[in-house]
């Protein structure tokens, strides 16, 4: 029987697949998804069904519809090979993507025949013609796939492994996913009051259900490293070594790891070696730049440093970070890295046209708006030399309602430089009142509502002071 096209468009909706999870296009670079996804299939092995499908969604958005639906027989033929005995419930999502695809190509007759197998798979399942089987292994997918678009859906995909390990909470793979999601949401917000890391708690458990899976074990260092647990992350980072010595996704972070341990040879010699298995890799570079950028900080501490060793270094700095901005224009960080270089050469025009670049870019993250408030913040205050410019940035990242690195470190910069202009005589209403909300967002009741008073005494109508000084002393 003809369907009307609207019929078929409702339930299409209705489907658990990449074209129902609200993956917008406009937050992720495309082509650099692409890059990654193709990595991801070559060197990992886990999951190769998840990879096919995220790339046939890519190409979709990218308007290769023919492609997408080379990538989905892949898929198929992947499920065919991993779950002979299991081919129709680990279709679903593939197949829900055939019908997408052959309705943006007007091929109407094809997506009903999809429409029913999905359908017909979900009565057997669970005995009701309804779309929506509550799956674990498709709520893991779609938890990865939220993890590929980056910090705006990390908390989604978290909700859906959870969700994943509730049905099967042993699952290898769904406890890799979930402590990465931790982790990467642990590495963007300012940390616990206690100490405590859900994220080390879920990396040990993944590492002990996946000691395969080098990519996780080096995560797990990497926590380690950040509770100053260096000795035991080190251990990890050498047996996985031993375990995959030329697969990138684990070199990667063992040069980071080895960066922040201030070895920084050893981590160049891990990036080179993974540039050679993957040299269009972002990150690599990125990491790479982020090394030179250390030996240069490094021998700028020397009373003697040689000019042609300095300029050498930044000359790679720049190389590497450019790279990257040139290949994956939203991977924001290296703008302000690139910047930050150009500064090092007294480019400031060069480096103001780069931070304007970022200034411009719409779909940050909120988290990313105060990394960048604080970058730009401080080379105002270093390079530039203007304070008042840096407390301006500093103040807009503290305003920023977001629990973030960034925040923080926006707090500490600016509750610093105004606490230096205070002693020197230079505090005005203004200074007074932003320290005032310095100490405010600290829990710092008492500093707070000292420094508002201080403020009104410069600048008695100030609405702003009086009001958040009334809040206040109501509040103790």
């Amino acid at each position: 029987s003809t369907i009307s096209k609207n019929d078929l468009k409702s339930r299409l909706q209705q489907l658990q697949c990449h074209f129902t999870w609200f993956l917008m296009k406009e937050d992720v670079d495309l082509d650099s998804l692409e890059d990654k996804m193709g990595h991801q299939i070559e060197f990992l092995t886990q999951s190769l069904t998840a990879g096919y499908n995220m790339l046939s969604y890519v190409c979709h958005l990218k308007h290769l519809n023919e492609d997408a639906l080379q990538n989905l027989q892949k898929a198929e033929r992947e499920i065919k090979k991993q779950y002979p005995d299991d081919i129709e419930r680990r279709s679903l999502v593939t197949w829900g993507n055939y019908a997408w695809i052959y309705y943006y190509m007007n091929k109407y007759k094809e997506v009903q025949t999809y429409l029913k197998k999905v359908e017909d798979t979900c009565k057997k399942l669970s005995g009701t013609a309804c779309f929506q089987v509550q799956l674990p292994e498709i709520y893991s997918e779609k938890g990865w796939a939220y993890l590929k678009f980056g910090r705006s859906y990390y908390s989604r995909a978290k909700e859906n492994f959870q969700k994943a390990l509730e049905k099967e909470p042993d699952n290898p793979e769904f406890n890799v996913g979930y402590a990465i999601v931790l982790y990467r949401l642990e590495n963007t917000s300012e940390g616990s009051e206690d100490g405590e890391s859900p994220a080390l708690k879920a990396l040990r458990r993944a590492v002990e259900l996946s000691p395969n899976d080098t990519s996780a074990v080096a995560l797990l260092a990497l926590k380690l490293q950040d509770l100053k647990l260096v000795d035991e992350g080190e251990r990890y980072i050498k047996a996985a070594l031993d375990k995959t010595p030329d697969l990138p996704y684990f070199l990667r972070y063992a040069a980071m790891f080895y960066r922040r341990k201030n070895e920084v040879d050893k981590s160049l010699e891990l990036l080179r070696k993974a540039l050679a298995i993957t040299p269009t890799c972002n990150f690599l570079h990125h990491q790479m730049g982020l090394c030179y950028r250390a030996k240069l900080f490094e021998l700028k501490k020397k009373k003697y440093a040689p000019k042609e060793q300095i300029e050498k270094l930044i000359q790679l700095c720049i190389f590497h970070f450019k790279r990257v901005i040139e290949d994956e224009p939203t991977f924001f960080r290296a703008h302000s890295d690139l910047a930050n270089m150009y500064a090092e050469r007294k480019e400031y025009h060069e480096a103001e046209k780069t931070f304007q670049k970022v200034f411009q870019m719409t779909n940050l993250h909120p988290a990313d708006t105060q990394d960048l408030y604080y970058s730009y913040g401080s080379y105002q205050r270093f390079q530039m030399k203007s304070e008042s410019e840096a407390i301006k940035y500093f103040t807009k990242g503290m305003k920023i309602e977001q629990d973030s690195i960034g925040r923080a470190k926006c707090k500490a910069a600016l509750q610093k430089l105004l606490e230096q202009r205070i002693q020197k005589g230079l505090g005005d209403a203004t200074a007074f009142s932003t320290l005032g909300l310095v100490h405010q967002l600290n829990g710092e009741k008492v500093q707070a509502i000292e420094c508002y008073e201080k403020a009104l005494e410069l600048d008695p109508d100030n609405e702003e002071c009086l009001s958040a000084l009334w809040k206040l002393r109501a509040s103790i």
